[in-house]
């Protein structure tokens, strides 16, 4: 034989045995083996292909051809040519084959679906295999929790059916990575058109897509933008820039806030998120505290981890944490995304047992602030192919993706489909509305604030914008949330939802005007609680008191007077006396609070100044309130 580079897999068959094995006596079929290793080495694939066929067809006892057109077959992702080449190969049985061709006859069965087979032929690899690469025998084994997985995974399919978003959205180019916002009326996503990575938008006007367009010229650059998480309320752009002049490695995060109906400047998030290695595909919780992304930077679990940094009280963001092996495999793990009900994380993992190559998988937040075991999408949404970039509406119905379908319009598209019921995250509402100024109607600057006031969790805290008064604020159900907006000369604004059903409610759409701080105006303190016949203040108070003491505090000559009252049900005398120690107990907290007692009256009413019938349960509760009225400015 000629002394040619055996340049696939030439190590299979470093015994002396298998030299023999590399070698033809059809002088034909020796002869095109010999030039295709020169197509080889040039990266000719397809010529090098043809000749391997040449030279097998000239001689099938080739064992060698045989692996080697496989091997390229599997290469170009023809895994069904490089099955049948594999097999080809065993069946001429002499010499033995070595275990690694039974390792990749597996890969290529286990990447066209053919999970049993596969299955057995990695087994046959592990147990024949005698070489010193315990990375080829951990990713058989790997492999073969995969294909257990997948042929229970084939039997039980979940629903799937995806529609394509239409030509409003999808174009000859690629699109992909929507993101939406927690009202569902607004769309981002990405798109590369002439290899140029941008931002896109789309609104849902009557139930419809609206034709997308670029997002902003402040963001859209000549450099790569893409991989972006919108904030539920919109107001917030994380993203991945690459290769920017201010980066810190290949490609980093940065964010950019919506003013009015224009986005700022973006700006990199800083060397303490982003690192000298890749940063990117950001997803941020619904309160704004939490940014998830992935990274290969030094200090993970496998190549590319999901890892997560803060936002403390200083609007700094901390050193970014590795989410651990909760979530992240010694494989690769990419594309999470957070819900808005801030409890279920979606993500992309090649290490957790799944159908072949990238599946998608979810994981709940756990009671001790772990997350759960990941679990698998389920088949056929998840394939042997790779399957990434998963987003989920926020009524958690359905999901979006992009793919390569029969039914696309160009290249990649973006669709959506039913989400399996078990994949589903908790159910949430949301609060959206606009601040106006009660006399003027024109739009404030006001600070809109959501508490938890079961886990004292602050679930929103932003600013409307001063241009359109706007605000959007999700709550997950299952718990009652304190509600106020709070603009500086204005008595705040104050609202209680008690979210306990069991299904997604309708959203609350709120018109709210706030009120100068003038003699005579008032308010009702609706998170103000006490016990039934009590007047001792409850913890969940302590929110809307501390709203009540820094009006206060910033309006030093503002005086009022807090008043108690009560529903007409039992004794008057009884009555009058509990809504004025109730009144009292909030003068207290402000006294102690160091609020000049001079500044503070209280007074309890009993029933005598009803706001709503007496007749039903619901004006009972509205009459018994806490509430204060100015009295001087």
């Amino acid at each position: 034989m000629n002394k040619i580079t055996i340049v696939f897999f030439y190590l299979l068959f470093s015994s002396s045995i298998f030299v023999r094995a590399q070698e033809s006596a059809v002088k034909k079929a020796q002869q095109n083996f010999e030039y295709a290793q020169k197509s080889l080495l040039s990266k000719d694939y397809d010529g090098a292909a043809k000749l391997l066929e040449d030279a097998v067809a000239a001689d099938p006892s080739f064992q060698f051809a045989f692996v080697q057109l496989a091997d390229v077959y599997k290469l170009k992702r023809s895994f069904e040519k490089a099955r049948l080449n594999y097999l080809k190969a065993i069946d001429i049985q002499t010499p033995p084959l070595p275990a690694r061709v039974y390792y990749s006859l597996g890969e290529a069965e286990l990447n066209s679906g053919q999970y049993a087979d596969a299955g057995k032929h990695f087994s046959l690899f592990k147990s024949t295999y005698k070489g010193k690469d315990q990375e080829m025998v951990l990713k058989a084994e790997k492999y073969i929790r995969n294909c257990n997985f997948a042929v229970i995974a084939v039997k039980t399919p979940e629903k799937y059916v995806p529609i394509n978003l239409g030509p409003a959205i999808n174009t000859k180019d690629r699109e992909y990575l929507p993101t939406l916002t927690a009202d569902g009326s607004t769309l981002i996503f990405s798109r590369t058109v002439d290899g140029n990575e941008d931002f896109y938008i789309s609104r849902k006007v009557n139930k419809e897509w609206k034709t997308a367009i670029p997002l902003s010229d402040k963001i859209n650059t000549r450099f790569n933008e893409g991989a972006q998480s919108i904030s539920p309320d919109g107001m917030y752009l994380f993203f991945t820039g690459c290769n920017r002049p201010d980066g810190f490695g290949s490609c980093d995060l940065y964010v950019s806030h919506k003013n009015g109906n224009h986005w700022d400047a973006p700006f990199n998030l800083g060397a303490v998120v982003n690192s000298s290695s890749w940063d990117s595909q950001p997803a941020v919780t619904p309160d704004g505290n939490t940014l998830y992304f992935v990274s290969n930077r030094p200090g993970g679990i496998g190549g590319y981890d999901i890892w997560k940094t803060t936002l403390n009280s200083e609007g700094e963001w901390s050193k970014p944490e590795n989410l651990g092996p909760d979530i992240n495999t010694i494989y690769d793990e990419n594309t999470p995304f957070i819900h808005p009900d801030g409890k279920t994380l979606y993500f992309s993992s090649n290490g957790w047992p799944g159908m072949g190559s990238m599946d998608i998988f979810y994981s709940r937040a756990q009671s001790d602030g772990k997350w759960g075991k990941p679990v698998n999408i389920g088949y056929p949404i998840n394939t042997f192919n790779e399957e990434s970039g998963l987003m989920v509406s926020p009524d958690g119905t359905e999901g979006y993706f992009s793919s390569i379908l029969k039914d696309g319009l160009g290249d990649m598209d973006i669709y959506r489909f039913k989400l399996p019921e078990a994949a589903r995250p908790l159910p949430i509402t949301y609060v959206k509305g606009i601040v106006r100024d009660k006399e003027t109607r024109g739009y404030l600057e006001a600070k809109v604030q959501v508490v938890n006031l079961k886990t004292k969790e602050t679930k929103f805290n932003d600013f409307t914008s001063k241009d359109n008064g706007e605000f959007l604020a999700v709550m997950p159900l299952g718990s009652t949330y304190a509600f106020n907006a709070i603009a500086d000369g204005y008595l705040f604004y104050s609202e209680n939802f008690e979210l306990n059903q069991a299904k997604p409610g309708q959203p609350y759409v709120l018109e709210i005007y706030l009120e100068k701080l003038k003699p005579g105006a008032n308010m009702v303190l609706k998170n103000i609680f006490f016990d039934t016949n009590k007047f001792e203040l409850l913890q969940p108070s302590i929110t809307e008191l501390t709203n009540l003491l820094q009006l206060l505090q910033a309006n030093t000559t503002v005086s009022i007077e807090i008043q108690g009252h009560t529903d007409n049900e039992g004794n008057a005398e009884a009555n009058q006396k509990l809504s004025l120690q109730r009144s009292k107990a909030v003068y207290d907290y402000l006294v102690t609070n160091k609020i000049n007692p001079q500044r503070l009256t209280f007074k309890g009413y009993g029933a005598t100044k009803p706001i709503s019938s007496n007749d039903s349960a619901a004006g009972r509760q509205q009459n018994r309130r806490t509430s204060f009225i100015i009295t001087g400015v």
